[in-house]
């Protein structure tokens, strides 16, 4: 068995910080919407924007580091194996056949997962960043000439959609992260930053 380093400890502080960062978004996010009371409105509003900025930073860094060590080529969308990972996850995986992707130090995300990311960084992301500073900077709007354009309750309504799409993509992420053999060597690999193969 070859044991090798797939994610520096950048990309497992990033991952995790941004995992937690997340979570704590939803959870007040879900407090300020009114689906329930912990917090308070007011206090729930007010950690929430700390999050969100808090998170803003952590991507410009993360973009940052993508871009200046070329790490950004791993997401590069592919169709090359993507039936093939396709077949597997939607029936392979539970008859026990093995994954038709290996991951290298090069190449980390499989088609599914480069598709994925995808799909997060130009779907749901923006949608949460633009309509979340909209709705932020909402007593601004009419200096940025935004007033009588755009309606609170429809940046709202986005902004929460958003929200349940992210919320979709994580449980498909914690699902998938444990779909590996042994159960525990994807999470393993994120905290550690070694894979065994």
């Amino acid at each position: 068995m070859e044991r090798y380093m797939v994610y520096s400890i950048f990309e497992r502080l990033w991952h995790w910080t941004q995992a937690g960062l997340v979570i704590s978004l939803l959870i007040t996010g879900f407090e300020v919407h009114g689906t329930y009371t912990n917090l308070g409105y007011e206090a729930a509003t007010h950690l929430h924007g700390n999050l969100a900025w808090a998170l803003i930073g952590l991507w410009i860094l993360a973009i940052f580091w993508h871009f200046t060590t070329g790490a950004w080529k791993h997401y590069i969308p592919t169709t090359k194996n993507l039936l093939d990972v396709m077949i597997y996850y939607g029936g392979g995986i539970f008859e026990g056949k093995e994954h038709p992707y290996k991951k290298k130090i090069h190449a980390k995300h499989n088609p599914l997962q480069r598709l994925a990311y995808l799909g997060l960084k130009l779907g749901i992301s923006p949608v949460i960043w633009i309509s979340g500073l909209l709705y932020m900077f909402y007593n601004d709007w009419q200096q940025f000439g935004l007033d009588g354009m755009l309606t609170l309750e429809y940046v709202a309504m986005a902004h929460t959609a958003a929200a349940f799409a992210m919320l979709v993509f994580l449980i498909g992420h914690v699902y998938m992260a444990f779909t590996c053999r042994p159960v525990y060597a994807h999470l393993k690999a994120m905290i550690t930053g070694y894979d065994d193969h």
